[in-house]
């Protein structure tokens, strides 16, 4: 081998081939034509060059996009403390970064945090950085300085936007955590002019400041003056409530309509608060939603975030445009405002009631009368129904749906139907009730309300208003717009029947349209109740080789006529002692009908008396009453020591030719 020097010279050249290979963190920005604006920021700031020439560093570049997209301070632009916040003093794969609820240590002036959030999704777990999510196909990006210092680049899809002065040099307020950012709100760049000097009265005359000074991570709701109707409604409970502890919440990673339980919550109040995201018009608004589930005042308050995702050092604040947990409007209210909200996710609800002088008038008359009052809005999506449409020509028709939306003279919260204690109320609408279940899917529950025969999905429940309280629903109630094979389909709670019916042909007859039944279907409580009653003969109904007689049984509930027919219209037609008689699909059934006085009936057939769980429920080709015991006897199924499948040839023949004359 060669001399010393020999040797040194060939160590020199492979070291200087090696850190030729690899390129810097610069040059990684140059190759790629979507970090150009935030090469072009790093480029102007000479501390930022130095630093990246002299150690080690991650680098969270946010895409082009995302400055586009970004409402920041134009002034911070050109400020090295923006893109010093992008910056740690370390290398750190995505890997390394930590798990949700911690922080990293960025490389701006009093060390501000950069929180992570870990967030799984169906095929992997997408990794945020304060509210930018990382984008991890193009991230891992190794560089060497020209000190051969480790560097990694991540790229991200939001600009990282710091709590800073509008005066360089104030270093003492670099970092703040929550109450250092109340107490000196006006100090900071990029509040968008946003005042919450009453919020910070409260707290101060509640003492309530060290909640906002707690190290850790949190979530912390602050709302901005515009928004406060009553400062002394904003007590200690209510500052509370505005506190999500030990979890920093951004609003692009959280979970929309995940619940997390505030520092409200004791024996006497408990107060749950929820994400949620709409859509008006063209653009998309993020709320946040308190829960009182007891307290003072139950329900839903809701208020949109002004400005989101500040970052503190103990967590997050969010700027809201009103107090959580207070209710300062009645329901008239409530319409009013989402009547002049015109791309609102309720406006086309307010508008119809309002687009009648007449109606609307007696409409809010109603509601201003009622000392406590229930409300049911469907959503803007609910009234893109095709039939709808025709129906809102026909004043008549649209006073009867929409009075068929409000209960007066009662607040009925979710809890009450959540717990069965409401079943049924009645409504403005003389002629019409309302009726009320629950679907439970594993952990999910799921509250549903019929009207009219159209079942609605309650989407938003209990918004609290000072005389009542507001469900927000998918679908307009009172305006059918199913045949009667699809309400059995859908409908979970009538879900035996179907069963049976699609066992036999019965089903087929229900889609037809040309024709009007009046189906009388046995509830799942109907059906367990007769299978306590009758064992062997229900059990029987259900099992493949009785299709014929499970077949007879049914085809006794379905009415055919040249009309339908309501319960008030059948006691109408007989007595309770003569009874009616009714052509049905299999022959002709005699019941008489009886009224109640809370508007429920019972029908007396062969000395039975069935309840009328739910009368009146409209389709498209006739009437559905949901009774509480099917019409069965035991002596419908007999059972002999021949096999029912041994059937005659005669038998054979006629059960062909019914169908065909069907």
């Amino acid at each position: 081998m060669g001399s010393f020097s020999d040797r040194l010279i060939f160590l020199w050249l492979c070291f200087v081939s090696f850190t030729d290979a690899t390129s810097t963190i610069e040059q990684k920005l140059r190759e790629d034509p979507d970090l150009s604006e935030f090469l072009a920021m790093m480029e102007r700031s000479d501390v930022v060059n130095i630093t990246l020439s002299s150690r080690q560093a991650t680098i969270f570049a946010p895409i082009n996009e995302a400055f586009q997209k970004a409402s920041y301070d134009p002034s911070l632009k050109n400020d090295d403390r923006l893109v010093k916040y992008h910056m740690l003093n370390l290398p750190k794969k995505t890997s390394q970064l930590g798990s949700s609820n911690t922080h990293l240590i960025s490389d701006l002036e009093g060390n501000p945090p950069l929180w992570i959030t870990h967030k799984s999704e169906k095929y992997d777990t997408a990794i945020y950085i304060n509210n930018a999510r990382i984008l991890l196909v193009q991230s891992n990006i190794q560089a060497k300085n020209s000190r051969n210092m480790e560097q990694i680049l991540h790229k991200i899809d939001e600009v990282l936007v710091p709590v800073v002065t509008r005066t360089i040099g104030q270093t003492d307020l670099y970092s703040p955590n929550a109450w250092e950012f109340i107490d000196n709100y006006e100090s900071w760049m990029n509040i968008k002019n946003h005042r919450i000097r009453l919020f910070k009265e409260q707290i101060l005359f509640h003492k309530k400041q060290e909640i906002f000074k707690t190290e850790g991570g949190h979530t912390f709701f602050i709302p901005v003056d515009d928004g406060f109707k009553n400062t002394k409604a904003v007590d200690a409970k209510v500052i509370d409530g505005h506190v999500i502890p030990k979890q920093v919440l951004f609003t692009s990673p959280t979970e929309k309509g995940e619940n997390f339980q505030t520092l409200a919550n004791s024996d006497n109040i408990k107060v749950h608060v929820a994400f949620s995201e709409e859509t008006e018009g063209k653009s998309t608004m993020i709320y946040i939603k308190s829960h009182t589930l007891y307290g003072d005042k139950k329900g839903v308050v809701i208020a949109a975030i002004k400005q989101a995702n500040i970052p503190v050092r103990n967590g997050v604040v969010h700027l809201i445009h009103k107090p959580l947990m207070v209710v300062d409007q009645t329901v008239k209210q409530f319409l009013e405002l989402n009547k002049e909200k015109e791309d609102g996710p309720l406006s086309k609800f307010c508008q119809e009631i309002f687009h009648s002088e007449v109606l609307g008038k007696e409409f809010m008359n109603v509601i201003e009368r009622s000392k406590q009052i229930t409300l049911f809005a469907p959503t803007n999506a609910a009234w893109d129904e095709s039939n709808l449409q025709n129906l809102l020509k026909e004043g008549s028709k649209i006073k009867d749906v929409l009075t068929m939306h409000l209960i007066p003279d009662e607040a009925v919260y979710i809890d009450r139907i959540a717990n069965k204690e409401v079943v049924q109320k009645g409504t403005y609408n003389s002629k019409k009730n309302l009726f009320f279940s629950v679907n439970q899917n594993n952990h999910n529950r799921t509250f549903m309300v019929e009207g009219g025969g159209v079942m609605a999905n309650i989407v938003q429940p209990d918004i609290a208003a000072s005389n009542g309280v507001i469900h927000v629903i998918d679908r307009v109630l009172g305006f059918p717009y199913t045949t009667i094979f699809d309400k059995l389909k859908y409908d979970s709670t009538l879900n035996d029947t179907y069963v049976l019916g699609a066992r036999t042909r019965v089903n087929e007859l229900l889609n037809d349209t040309s024709r009007k039944f009046t189906y009388f279907v046995p509830s799942a409580k109907a059906w367990n109740q007769a299978r306590l009653d009758l064992p062997s003969a229900i059990k029987k109904v259900f099992m493949h080789e009785y299709i014929y007689q499970a077949e007879q049984i049914l085809e006794r509930h379905l009415v055919v006529d040249e009309e339908s027919y309501t319960m008030q219209k059948l006691k109408l037609m007989g007595n309770q002692t003569k009874g009616v008689d009714l052509k049905t699909i299999r022959d002709n059934i005699t019941i008489s009908v009886e009224e109640q006085n809370n508007n429920s009936f019972i029908i007396h057939w062969q000395g039975k008396k069935i309840q009328v769980f739910r009368p009146n429920i409209e389709c498209t080709n006739g009437i559905i009453h949901v009774i509480d015991y099917p019409f069965v006897d035991k002596g419908d199924i007999v059972v002999s020591s021949i096999s029912p499948l041994s059937i005659t040839p005669h038998l054979l023949t006629l059960i062909v030719a019914k169908y065909l004359l069907l």
